[in-house]
């Protein structure tokens, strides 16, 4: 029996192995994904002001109504930790990047509001930006591969989004 046999036998029903096939496409996700954001980052760090995670909230600020959205909503769509935006956007504030503000609607809840300087940053990394996602993904990729990945990669946050509404649903509940 081998090691590979001898994992299988011992792993529960309702928790069985990855088989070959499953385990490479989830070791090369899992490599390829680390990989990919490093040299996105290490990109913007050699050629912008900006880190990866500030850009992309820049860019979810750029693409919403009077450059604003509530700090849940922005969290939410970064799929980070409220707790790590709000970080992120405290630095950022310091910067004159953004700034935040009350919500008109509700008294609890904060926006973020991209500022002038902010646009002018966001404007000034992007196309360092673009030319690194083709550099490391899109010209690496035919059109196919390229749209199966969107598809796959659609697929797997909504899986998660499922499951981290139903968190929510949990916590709300108790």
């Amino acid at each position: 029996m081998t090691v590979q046999q001898d994992r299988r036998a011992a792993a529960p029903q309702d928790a069985p192995w990855l088989d070959e096939g499953q385990q490479y496409s989830w070791r090369q996700y899992l490599d390829g994904t680390a990989r990919f954001v490093e040299a996105l980052s290490r990109d913007h760090e050699e050629h912008s002001a900006l880190t990866l995670g500030e850009y992309e909230l820049l860019v979810r600020l750029s693409e919403a109504r009077d450059h604003t959205m509530r700090m849940s909503a922005l969290a939410d769509g970064l799929a980070r930790s409220r707790s790590r935006v709000t970080h992120t956007v405290h630095r950022m504030e310091q910067r004159g990047l953004v700034r935040r503000s009350a919500n008109e609607t509700d008294r609890r809840g904060v926006n973020c509001v991209m500022t002038d300087a902010g646009y002018a940053e966001l404007v000034a990394s992007a196309p360092g930006h673009v030319r690194a996602v083709r550099r490391f993904m899109v010209d690496v990729l035919t059109p196919e591969q390229l749209r199966n990945l969107g598809d796959a990669m659609a697929a797997i946050a909504e899986a998660c989004r499922v499951v981290d509404e139903r968190v929510v649903d949990e916590r709300e509940s108790r």
